[in-house]
């Protein structure tokens, strides 16, 4: 048994983290589609709230986002971005 948390539960904290790094509220966060934009005009994230949840997801799952994923595709969404540091925590 690992103590991996599965993709759900990274989705889950990841937008909690989102919600937080973007001062919105999370409810609103946890109802919005996976593919919402991070960058869009529903989250709205700039580039130091972006800083800030990076920072979050590195402290959480030990996963430096910006060293691992140089072009930063994988935070285009809610998704692509619980996507990538789920498959992080597996390899």
């Amino acid at each position: 048994m690992s103590d991996t948390p599965d993709r759900a539960a990274v989705e889950r904290e990841i937008r909690s983290m989102i919600a937080e790094a973007a001062r919105l509220d999370e409810t609103f966060v946890a109802e919005l589609p996976a593919d919402a934009d991070l960058f869009g005009p529903r989250i709205g994230l700039t580039s130091l709230a972006g800083v800030a949840l990076l920072g979050a997801v590195d402290r959480r799952y030990g996963v430096d986002v910006a060293a691992l994923d140089l072009s930063l595709d994988s935070l285009q969404s809610i998704a692509t971005l619980a996507d990538f540091v789920a498959a992080c925590l597996r390899s």
